[in-house]
C-alpha cells in the first residue's frame, strides 16, 4: 500500500498572527492593548471639543464616539473583510496628525460640521488614492516622515500649554494652582513610567492621580457626569449635517495622505515584529480599511483613524502576536463607546491635569519624529547637511503659524489654511526639499530598506 505524499497530508503552516489563544487570555491581552492606547484615543476629542467650545456633556459624546470608531476600525483591520483589513494585530485609533488642521478649520468659522465634511471627502479621496499611494512610498524616506511626525507633536504642544493655563474667566486661570496640578500630574507620569508593570498605563494613572489631588483641593467638578444616558448608541451627525468647503478639504487631503504613509510604516513594522509577510495586496487592504474607517467616522461624530505604533511596541514586549487578541481589544473599545457616561467622566477631568499629561503625550509624538530622523541612512557629510536643511526649514514652517497665527492672513483663503495648519506646510516642504536637495539619491527604492 502506497503511503500518501507529504504534499497531500501536510497542513499549511499557521501564520503567527493567526494563532488562537484561550478566550480568557485573548480578552486579557486585548484589554492590555486598550490600556496602552486609551490615552491617545481620548486626547483627540478633548482637544477638538475644547477648540470648538463644547460643554462637557458634548465633549463626553465625542470621547465615546472616538472609542466606538477606534474599536470598529481595529476589528476591521485585524479580522478583515474582502478588500478591507490587513488581518494583522494592528490597533487603530484617532490620529494626532489631523488635530492642528481641524483646529484651523474650527477657528476659521466652519465648526465641527466643516471638520466632518472635510474628513469625509478627504478620506474618500484617500481611498481612491490607495493604489497610487503605495507607489508614492519612496517620496517619504525617514527624513521626510520623521520631520512630519515631529511637526505633528510640536503643533500640539500649545494645546497642552492652553490646558495648563485654564479657561479664561474661570477660577484659577493662569494661576500657580493650575501650574501645580500640571506639575503633579507630569511627575506622576514620569515616576510611573519607571515602573515596568505600570509603564504602559502611566499616562492614564497619572491623570487619575492628578484628578484625585484636584478633588482634594476642590478644583474638580464632576456634577455634569450624571447628565445624559448611561448607555447609548452613537447618534449619526449629532452636531449637525456636514458642510463641505474646498479651503478645508485641501489641507485635510494632505493630512490623509500623510496618515496613509504613517499607516504604511506601521504595517511594515508590525509584520517585522510578528514575523510574517506583507505582499502588496495585504498592504492595500490595510490602507483601504484605514480610509474606510476614516470616511465613516464623521457619520458617528469622530475623526480620521490611523494605526497606533505604541501597540506594536507592546506586541514586541509581550510576544503575543495573535490578531485575535487585538480584535478582542477592538470589541472592548466598541463596548466602551456605548457608555457615554465614561466619556463625561473623562471630559470632567480638570484641564491643568490634562495639560501635565499632554506634555508627555504630545512631546512623545515629536520625539518619535526626531528618532525617525536620526535613524535615516546618510551616505556622507553633504547628505547629512541636506537632511539638516530639510528638517530646519520644514519645522520652521510648522512652528511659525503657532507663534504668529495671523502670519498668512493676507494670502488667499485656500493657501492660508494649508500653510496655517503647520503640519501640511511641513509635509509639503519636506517632500519638496528632499527632491530638490537630494534628487533621486534621496528617494528610497524600497520601503523595506527604510524599515
Amino acid at each position: 500500500m502506497t503511503s500518501a505524499s507529504p504534499r497531500a497530508t501536510t497542513a499549511p503552516p499557521v501564520r503567527p498572527e493567526d494563532e488562537r489563544l484561550p478566550l480568557g487570555r485573548t480578552v486579557l491581552f486585548g484589554a492590555q492593548h486598550v490600556l496602552s492606547m486609551y490615552g491617545g484615543v481620548v486626547a483627540i476629542p478633548l482637544i477638538v471639543g475644547s477648540a470648538a467650545g463644547l460643554p462637557e456633556v458634548e465633549v463626553g459624546l465625542l470621547v465615546a464616539c472616538a472609542l466606538f470608531v477606534s474599536g470598529l476600525a481595529t476589528v476591521l483591520q485585524s479580522i478583515g473583510v474582502p478588500g478591507f483589513g490587513a488581518r494583522l494585530p494592528l490597533v487603530q485609533g484617532t490620529t494626532f496628525g489631523a488635530v492642528s488642521t481641524m483646529g484651523v478649520i474650527i477657528a476659521d468659522g466652519g465648526g465641527l460640521p466643516a471638520v466632518f465634511g472635510s474628513v469625509i471627502v478627504a478620506s474618500i479621496v484617500g481611498l481612491l488614492l490607495v493604489p497610487l499611494v503605495t507607489r508614492m512610498q519612496p517620496l517619504f524616506p525617514p527624513v521626510v516622515t520623521g520631520t512630519i511626525i515631529a511637526a505633528m507633536g510640536i503643533s500640539l504642544l500649545p494645546v497642552a500649554a492652553g490646558w495648563i493655563l485654564g479657561t479664561e474667566g474661570t477660577e484659577g486661570f493662569g494661576g500657580a494652582g493650575n501650574l501645580g496640578l500640571a506639575a503633579i500630574t507630569l511627575v506622576a507620569v514620569l515616576v510611573l513610567s519607571r515602573i515596568r508593570a505600570l509603564s504602559g498605563v502611566a499616562i492614564m494613572l497619572g491623570i487619575v492621580i492628578g484628578t484625585l489631588v484636584a478633588l482634594a483641593l476642590g478644583r474638580a467638578d464632576f456634577s455634569a457626569v450624571g447628565e445624559g444616558s448611561l448607555l447609548a448608541f452613537p447618534q449619526p451627525f449629532a452636531f449637525g449635517a456636514p458642510t463641505f468647503h474646498l479651503a478645508a478639504i485641501i489641507p485635510m487631503v494632505v493630512v490623509i495622505i500623510v496618515t496613509l504613509m504613517e499607516t504604511t510604516a506601521n504595517l511594515f513594522a508590525v509584520t517585522k515584529v510578528v514575523g510574517t509577510d506583507l505582499p502588496p495586496r495585504r498592504l492595500s487592504d490595510g490602507l483601504r480599511a484605514d480610509m474606510l474607517a476614516s470616511a465613516l467616522a464623521p457619520v458617528v461624530n469622530s475623526f480620521p483613524a490611523t494605526a497606533f505604533a505604541q501597540n506594536i511596541g507592546l506586541i514586541s514586549v509581550s510576544r503575543v502576536r495573535s490578531r485575535y487578541t487585538v480584535a478582542a481589544g477592538g470589541v472592548l473599545l466598541l463596548l466602551l463607546g456605548l457608555v457615554p457616561v465614561l466619556g463625561r467622566v473623562i471630559a470632567a477631568v480638570p484641564s491643568p491635569v490634562l495639560g501635565g499629561a499632554g506634555i508627555v503625550l504630545f512631546g512623545s509624538v515629536a520625539a518619535a519624529g526626531i528618532r525617525t530622523i536620526s535613524e535615516a541612512p546618510r551616505t556622507d557629510e553633504r547628505d547629512a547637511g541636506h537632511d539638516t536643511m530639510i528638517v530646519a526649514v520644514s519645522l520652521a514652517l510648522a512652528v511659525m503659524p503657532l507663534a504668529v497665527p495671523d502670519l498668512y492672513a493676507s494670502l488667499p483663503t485656500l493657501v492660508s489654511m494649508v500653510l496655517s495648519s503647520g503640519v501640511s506646510a511641513a509635509a509639503f516642504s519636506a517632500v519638496t526639499l528632499n527632491l530638490v536637495l537630494k534628487g533621486r539619491g534621496g528617494i528610497q527604492p524600497r520601503v523595506r530598506d527604510i524599515l
